[in-house]
């Protein structure tokens, strides 16, 4: 079985078994609040979106990239906007289409592996919105590539990004115990180990990688800002572990 595929089973028993924050459905509440004004979005786990990084999106065609699970989208579709969501979890999909029924809007929903290419054509969104999710594939750059083709010009590319420092540590975050990169499809002992605590397969990427890949792929990177993992010892020393990225197709 494919490695993705892998994940995509660990990630629809989270759903079943876990109370996660990043599989948690907006509210009805929130819902209206956006249809108000009243609204953020996160990319990474604490700190919101700038909305100068979203702007007007009314009638804009917005892609969520492995973003299932009826966090960003539903925000986006009461702004207006029109949203497609690709995501390869099956359970993330079926809370996401749970939103849109209760508010009674319609939103494209397709089950895909975010390595493989695309099913849109060239030059079709004018935003793709990507939480952290890249640490669960292994190579990160043609994703750029493929986020690169189906962008229109002057489209707008937004990502949460893994900095890899979190993948040195223990589970406690107390000792430094692994050598980047942390990749278990080279490494049988990193393999065990999340197996072991049931975490699926998931990798560190890079800056050269996160960034440096889009720069190759063509984007022009317009802002950043550094994020906490919102809880525990990295997150009390306000070690920066993510990154959210805003970047546009020159």
């Amino acid at each position: 079985m494919k490695y993705t595929l892998q994940n995509a089973d660990y990630i629809n028993n989270w759903k079943k078994k876990y109370g996660l924050q990043w599989m948690e459905p907006i509210s009805h509440q929130t819902f209206l609040d956006a249809c108000n004004g009243k609204w953020d979005i996160t990319l990474t786990p604490v700190k919101a979106v700038p909305h100068t990084w979203i702007g007007d999106v009314a009638g804009k065609k917005i892609l969520g990239l492995a973003s299932g699970g009826g966090q960003q989208m539903p925000i986006m579709t009461a702004l207006g906007a029109d949203c497609t969501v690709l995501d390869i979890s099956k359970e993330q999909l079926e809370s996401e289409r749970a939103v849109a029924i209760r508010e009674g809007y319609q939103i494209q929903i397709i089950q895909g592996d975010m390595t493989e290419p695309f099913p849109f054509g060239d030059n079709t969104f004018d935003m793709i919105i990507n939480p952290v999710s890249n640490q669960y594939i292994e190579e990160v750059v043609p994703v750029f590539a493929e986020c690169y083709r189906v962008l229109k010009p002057g489209g707008f590319l937004l990502c949460g990004l893994d900095t890899g420092i979190y993948w040195i540590f223990d589970n406690k975050e107390e000792k430094a115990v692994h050598s980047l990169p942390f990749n278990p499809l080279k490494d049988k002992d990193i393999y065990a180990e999340l197996m072991e605590n049931d975490m699926g397969l998931q990798f560190s990427h890079t800056l050269e990688e996160q960034i440096g890949g889009q720069l190759k792929a063509g984007f022009r990177l317009l802002d950043l800002y550094e994020d906490t993992n919102g809880a525990g010892p990295l997150h009390e020393k306000n070690v920066p572990t993510f990154i959210a990225t805003r970047s546009q197709k020159v």
